[in-house]
């Protein structure tokens, strides 16, 4: 994880930072990062894990779903559901308090599937038929379990990662009057990251080792860790893929919520996965010449649908790989089979023409997966993350108004407008590697993403020159949110690695010095910003020539500090 690195630094003009397992419990508890779309809770007011009974059921659930949750009351379940910032749940109610739970939390939208589950099915089979997301009533968990595969494949399906560019960002683009601050940051991060992606070229056995460390720490089951260690180069990246265990959803819940451990951990997969479309796509081209049209059908949450309204003549991205069919059918049946079992979704069919003429097909490549893939499928075309389309035209079925048709065209950087974005939001970031994202999180204020992939950078530096400059990152990072002694540590951190093989005069110093000025200054601590003003100046005086802007910076600085501390004269 590295890459060419220029430092983030604090704006010269700026002086003020700018502000912006398995748990039993019925209180609030600190939420980790899912590492699926989805998370189980069972609500049972006799749960009682020290019983062998309960154990075996735990085990049975975690086989499917990595994250379970337990909880004695229905008050503990709805607040658990409040508290879930991203994903999916799914319920698994007891008789005796599913009534009264499932008219509570049938409505939230978060609530993707519900299961009862009781000693006698009789009593509550007839109340249950007015709820459509209740999956049915069993008195077995494994049913149950079997059920949940299905819904999890469904909800991974439906939660692929999307990005919508509106027409204004595009047109902007090609006219060079591109606001970097309009463009949405998840199409950002997916250009960004696919290069990252393409630019590394990891030892296999050392990925799936730390792949294997990582699963560990978040409760996959141990025998789907060891099928993929021991069976990795056995089948393909299409294979492993498309198979029922944990990477396809790992992956997409990583690339959906922007988790830097998870998106690192997975980068040989993904990375092996482009390639092996791209070899297909070589060999299958012939099949490709003239256009053709392939179908997708999912679920929308409103949100996401307004998302899609608002960019029709704009672009919309898929920053995860795009599962589709030549046969309109099989993305139909799917929309359908989503929209009758979830009330809250929007049903799309996207209709999408694919003309290998129009694009890069090594930089976007796509190829027929049938023969390659771990379950039977009908005319499968799989697509590389990040394929972007153009929007082209939407318009509601005339036998259900809550199902779509979105006409979209496949485009790429052949495209003067897409390219011209592309081209922006690089010049804008600079660098290369992994430092590019951190960056761009800095620059967009997504500060929790920016310290986790600062974090497991630092724990893969190889020199000193690496860390020096993930401190000064980290420092920019706690001083664009206030956290003024935190921003110190980190530069000081980084400047006593630079003393070690540079002079306190050195042209390289003076960013960090001013930005150590700065924070000082916001501390109230105006002894020291003024030794760091004056280090600063010293050293532009030499290297800059009088009238340049930079060193009027370092004036302004000076002053800034005379004027805190109220000396004007």
């Amino acid at each position: 994880m590295g890459g060419q690195k220029s430092k983030s630094t604090i704006p010269k003009s700026t002086v003020s930072a700018a502000t912006s397992r398995t748990t039993t419990s019925d209180t609030t508890q600190p939420r980790r990062r899912m590492v699926q779309n989805y998370l189980v809770i069972w609500v049972d007011g006799n749960i009682d894990e020290n019983t062998e009974d309960c154990r075996n059921t735990l085990a049975q659930l975690r086989a499917v779903v990595s994250e379970v949750n337990v909880c004695t009351t229905p008050e503990g379940c709805i607040e658990f559901l409040n508290e879930m910032d991203d994903g999916k749940a799914f319920i698994i109610s007891s008789g005796a308090l599913g009534q009264h739970l499932v008219a509570d939390i049938h409505g939230m939208p978060k609530v993707d599937a519900i299961y009862i589950f009781c000693g006698n099915k009789a009593r509550q089979w007839l109340w249950t038929k007015d709820w459509p997301k209740i999956r049915g009533v069993f008195t077995s968990i494994n049913p149950i379990c079997e059920s949940l595969k299905k819904v999890a494949r469904e909800c991974d399906h439906d939660s692929i990662p999307m990005s919508f560019v509106p027409k204004r960002c595009t047109s902007d683009a090609a006219s060079n009057e591109q606001n970097f601050n309009q463009l949405p940051p998840t199409y950002m991060y997916s250009v960004i990251f696919k290069d990252i992606i393409l630019e590394i070229n990891d030892d296999d056995a050392k990925s799936i080792k730390a792949l294997e460390i990582y699963c560990k720490k978040k409760n996959i089951p141990d025998a789907e860790i060891n099928e993929l260690k021991s069976k990795y180069h056995q089948k393909s990246p299409v294979w492993w893929y498309t198979c029922e265990m944990f990477l396809y959803g790992m992956l997409n819940c990583g690339l959906r919520s922007l988790d830097m451990e998870a998106m690192s951990k997975l980068g040989f997969f993904i990375r092996s996965l482009h390639l092996q479309l791209k070899q297909l796509h070589q060999q299958q081209s012939a099949n490709f010449r003239k256009p053709f049209t392939v179908y997708r059908g999912q679920g929308m949450t409103k949100e996401d649908f307004q998302n899609l309204l608002d960019s029709k003549g704009g672009l919309l991205s898929f920053n995860n790989f795009l599962s589709t069919s030549m046969e309109r059918k099989v993305g139909m049946e799917f929309v359908e089979r989503t929209m009758k079992k979830n009330p809250d979704v929007v049903g799309v069919i996207f209709i999408m023409t694919i003309d290998q003429s129009k694009i890069s097909t090594s930089n976007t490549p796509f190829a027929m997966i049938d023969e390659h893939s771990a379950i039977p499928s009908e005319q499968e075309i799989l697509f590389t993350m990040h394929t972007v389309f153009r929007v082209v035209e939407m318009k509601q079925t005339a036998k259900n108004n809550r199902l779509w048709e979105v006409q979209l065209t496949i485009t790429d950087d052949n495209d003067p407008q897409l390219a011209g974005l592309t081209d922006c939001i690089k010049e804008e970031i600079g660098g290369t590697g992994w430092h590019r994202m951190g960056k761009l999180m800095l620059q967009v204020g997504h500060f929790d993403q920016a310290e986790e992939l600062y974090q497991e950078l630092l724990k893969n530096a190889s020199t000193d020159s690496d860390r020096a400059y993930i401190y000064h990152q980290l420092g920019v990072m706690n001083y664009y949110q206030g956290k003024y002694p935190e921003a110190v540590k980190f530069y000081e951190k980084d400047l006593e690695i630079e003393r070690k093989t540079l002079p306190e005069d050195d042209a390289s110093l003076t960013d960090l010095y001013n930005d150590m000025g700065l924070v000082y200054n916001n501390m109230g601590e105006y002894s020291k910003p003024q030794k760091y003003n004056e280090k600063d100046i010293a050293i532009k005086k030499i290297s800059l020539p009088p009238t340049h802007p930079d060193l009027a910076t370092s004036y302004n600085n000076i002053g800034s500090v005379y004027d805190s501390m109220g000396e004007y004269s």
